[in-house]
């Protein structure tokens, strides 16, 4: 199982080798291990490449391929003979090359994944006619075909690979893993405690009565019983994560957000906010810049870095989440809200062309084009929180009601069928 990226960023890879071990396959993950991964199997073993960077841009580039290409190919065939070489595309260049020569050099099948087109993210900084972009572009069509079997994210996609580039592929929709669920009201309290000893949000609005009194901005301990409870006037918790890239224009939410701050200042009846966008990448300097201009007196924001095991217990404690991902081909899903919905948290989305595959407006949350829309739809969502009554509790109804299909069960149903009837 290999991609030419960080492991920890790459979920779907991760959980197809948990698969694969889960049914008594040794497993190599090629990547680089940048970040601790949520794996734990004696049946996976870990190779980790080395990350090269010097020079210009364009001469990085090159420099780049040529590495990766040695390095990929080096551990490829230096490696157990596999029956299969499960490929993550993108990055494709020069992955799906050199998995092809591995798989001819150990006779194995090669079957890749689609999540996306490499050469459509390369477009976002240099424009669609650019060389690298048009070189890419033929790279992923050409020797896309050389693979035995495809994977890809979204029906859309599906189509798309099969009119564009005459390759067959089977869908199998990211799922969350079961570890992504609704978090029990002891548990969120512990990860508020947590949170709030490195981050102002998470502090308690006023001081406690007593001195021995637990409490956060959210929760506090009924000192009758000794249970936890929600404190009352507490701020809504909105979440959103990111990898601060192009494809993500945070500055939809930051200006929401301030006509969110007006309505309040004018009279209106909602909660103050906290807002926590996770994650790291290139862009978060700039957005932390102009997060650091805003004056508001009633929405807090902050941008953590969370360990891996504390990502879900936030969203599952969390009362609304946002996704500002566009799509760089418009055939990708955001796989963010796969793991908000499995999590029960409604969803406001930032519309593009196959997001309907994943969430359906009014009924597990609500699909939005611009800062005004995402204005008004925070405004419907929270007015007179935290009453139970109102669209985001019949958002989260629904989606406790759907019994979303796992990630275990999904890939049972899609990918084995595929490996044992080539055995």
């Amino acid at each position: 199982v290999a991609v030419l990226g960080d492991l920890g960023r790459s979920p779907r890879m991760q959980y197809h080798a948990l698969s694969l071990a889960r049914h008594g396959r040794g497993v190599d993950l090629l990547g680089y291990l940048r970040e601790s991964t949520l794996l734990g199997s004696c049946n996976i073993h870990t190779r980790s490449f080395c990350h090269f960077a010097v020079g210009p841009k364009l001469f990085q580039y090159v420099v780049k391929v040529i590495v990766q290409a040695i390095q990929l190919l080096y551990t490829m065939l230096n490696i157990d003979k596999p029956s299969y070489i499960l490929l993550q595309n993108p990055p494709g260049l020069p992955a799906i090359a050199v998995a092809w020569v591995a798989c001819l050099f150990w006779r194995s099948k090669l079957i890749i994944d689609w999540h996306n087109y490499g050469y459509t993210i390369m477009s976002l900084n240099h424009g669609k006619n650019h060389p690298l972009v048009q070189i890419a572009k033929w790279y992923e069509k050409v020797f896309g075909r050389l693979s035995d079997y495809n994977l890809c994210v979204t029906n859309a996609m599906k189509e798309d690979l099969w009119v564009n580039c005459n390759i067959k592929a089977v869908t199998l929709y990211d799922k969350p893993a079961s570890y992504f669920k609704e978090t029990p009201l002891e548990l969120q309290h512990r990860l508020y405690m947590k949170l709030a000893k490195d981050y102002e949000p998470f502090k308690p609005r006023t001081e406690a009565v007593s001195s021995n009194a637990q409490r956060s901005a959210f929760t506090e301990m009924d000192e009758k019983n000794g249970h936890m409870i929600k404190t009352r006037g507490r701020p809504a918790l909105l979440i959103s994560s990111t990898s601060w890239t192009e494809d993500e224009d945070f500055s939809v939410l930051l200006k929401a957000l301030e006509d969110y701050e007006r309505c309040i200042n004018e009279g209106a009846e909602l909660p103050s906010l906290v807002c926590v966008i996770t994650g790291k990448g290139p862009l978060k300097d700039y957005y932390n810049g102009l997060i650091n201009k805003l004056h508001f007196k009633h929405i807090q924001i902050c941008t953590p870095w969370l360990e891996a095991e504390d990502y879900p217990l936030l969203l599952g404690s969390a009362d609304l989440g946002v996704c500002l991902h566009k799509s760089s081909s418009g055939l990708d899903l955001p796989m963010k809200v796969v793991d908000m919905f499995g999590c029960c948290l409604p969803v406001c989305a930032i519309y593009f062309d196959c997001l309907h595959e994943l969430v359906k407006h009014d009924e597990n949350g609500l699909i939005f084009r611009d800062s005004n829309e995402l204005a008004e739809q925070l405004k419907m969502l929270f007015l007179g929180f935290p009453t139970l009554e109102g669209k985001l509790h019949s958002f989260r109804k629904n989606l406790r009601a759907s019994k979303q299909l796992r990630w275990d069960e999904s890939w049972d149903q899609t990918v084995l069928p595929l490996l044992e009837q080539n055995e």
